[in-house]
């Protein structure tokens, strides 16, 4: 099984804050949309805004969409690891489903190299399916796919010869994968949407949780969360390393913060509802989750609040704010990163110190 060595955040000098990018295309000083190579130079440029403000990860995600930059979140990652010192580099999620685990180690080995030791990778399935058609993979296969990728990960991940067998791709007889890394392992998660079977899958071979809560009430989490724990007891592997990854938005007030998110919300996920079947999302709606549910839109003090409650209920030691969403100024985002390193992440762990 995959061995990660973790600890509990016992304090809040314990938990990491990071950032969580798709490459969404933000919009330029004269408000058109950034094309997709721009769009990715602006993500390089916050990684390397958020490293110089002592912000803990900076995590990428991949889509294969017109309206995300970044299919290749290992790719940019090993361009900001040249341009950073100490932030932790992540994917957010790799879809794993289609993908190859020798390559995947492969590509986050060589980040790893580049960035003396910082890379991590969190696997997935994603949140969408475009990847499964586009490299030739039928979603008929879609749970047994990720069941033996994660499996074999696991393998890879302890850089030692692999010896394998299944159905979705050539059997490894001793397989020896490089470059090997420094330290001897990559930090590796499993990013986990709601499934029950995913929670425990994770647990199974010893990989930490990462809960993508981007609707609704967190609480609603906290039974994947005490799952997990369950789970990895049963199987005797790590149980106390949990994050969580969740959108928002912090501006000077609410107000403004509100008022620049909400157009690029609607756009957003009105541009995604309508491949899904879903109506167009309404502004009552978006208030709603910003007050109750799961966007921290807000200001510092806000965000602040929000996160250290959710922190608290769920028990984690790490918060991934996933920002950007839908063609929103850079120069908002820029700020907003700016505000989340000095005003909201040192306040949230106050709150965290008062109990």
């Amino acid at each position: 099984m995959a061995t990660q060595p973790t600890s509990a955040a016992s304090k809040s000098s314990d938990i990491l804050f990071g950032l969580d990018s798709f490459g969404d295309l933000p919009t330029d000083k004269n408000g058109d949309v950034m094309s997709h190579a721009a769009a990715i130079r602006q993500v390089v440029s916050e990684a390397m805004l958020a490293d110089k403000l002592g912000i803990d990860v900076i995590a990428l995600g991949e889509h294969h969409r017109e309206d995300f930059s970044i299919s290749s979140p290992e790719t940019v990652l090993a361009g900001i690891a040249t341009q950073t010192s100490r932030i932790k580099l992540a994917s957010g999620v790799t879809v794993l489903s289609s993908d190859d685990p020798v390559r995947v180690f492969e590509r986050f080995a060589t980040v790893d190299a580049l960035s003396n030791g910082r890379a991590q990778i969190i696997l997935g399935r994603g949140s969408f399916t475009e990847s499964f058609p586009l490299f030739g993979f039928d979603l008929r296969n879609y749970e047994q796919l990720f069941e033996e990728r994660v499996e074999l990960m696991a393998e890879v991940l302890k850089e030692k010869p692999v010896t394998w067998k299944g159905s979705t791709r050539a059997a490894l007889d001793a397989a020896d994968v490089f470059p090997k890394t420094e330290s001897g392992r990559i930090h590796t998660s499993i990013g986990v949407g709601g499934s029950p079977q995913s929670v425990v899958r994770a647990a199974k071979y010893g990989f930490p949780l990462m809960l993508a809560v981007i609707g609704g009430s967190p609480e609603r989490f906290v039974p994947y969360a005490e799952l997990y724990k369950q789970a990895a007891a049963e199987y005797d592997t790590s149980s106390d390393e949990i994050g969580i990854h969740s959108p928002g938005f912090i501006a000077e007030t609410d107000e403004e913060a509100i008022e620049i998110a909400w157009p690029a919300h609607k756009i957003n996920f009105d541009r995604i509802g309508k491949s899904r079947g879903w109506p167009p999302v309404r502004r009552d709606h978006f208030l709603e989750e910003v007050k109750h549910g799961s966007l921290y839109i807000g200001s510092p003090e806000t965000v602040a609040q929000k996160m250290a409650r959710t922190i608290k209920t769920l028990g984690v030691n790490r918060f991934d704010l996933v920002y950007g969403g839908g063609p929103m100024p850079a120069t908002a985002r820029t700020r907003m990163i700016e505000l989340y390193a000095t005003q909201v992440i040192p306040r949230v762990r106050e709150l965290l110190e008062e109990t």
